[in-house]
């Protein structure tokens, strides 16, 4: 498999995590902010992010058929760019300022939104390892 076939399969598996991410955005908002106050929502909704990217790479993994240390680094590499790429614009788009988007990348109140990001950058890796891939 070519290099270009897996970075079109990441994209697509990518996009899920996006449809996954925005799901539990809208949870984070109607259900966790208002039962549980706005820091553990934020820490319950990075974790279970967290979590979700983690199954998706896990599930997706036989699919995108690599097992190659750099492929593996390099579709997590895909994935944050294309994160950090959406959310900026999208948020722009919306009319935030820098400042704003800028502060979803420190933990204030409980934000884990670094840690989601590190976690997709590794979940393609993590995902080896716990199918018994890697060594």
């Amino acid at each position: 498999m070519t290099l270009m076939e897996i970075f079109f399969k990441a994209l697509i598996i990518w996009v899920g995590i996006l449809v996954l991410a925005i799901l539990n955005g809208f949870l984070r908002e109607s259900v966790l902010i208002p039962t549980f106050g706005i820091p553990a929502a934020l820490v319950l909704s990075g974790l279970g992010l967290s979590a979700l990217i983690i199954v998706v790479a896990y599930l997706s993994l036989p699919w995108l058929q690599t097992t190659s240390n750099i492929e593996l680094f390099l579709v997590g590499l895909s994935w944050l760019a294309l994160t950090i790429f959406f959310e900026f614009s999208f948020g722009l788009l919306q009319g935030k300022s820098w400042f704003e988007l800028l502060e979803a990348y420190t933990f204030k109140d409980g934000n884990l939104w670094p840690v989601v990001l590190t976690v997709t950058t590794f979940s393609p890796y993590i995902a080896a390892k716990l199918r018994g891939w890697l060594l």
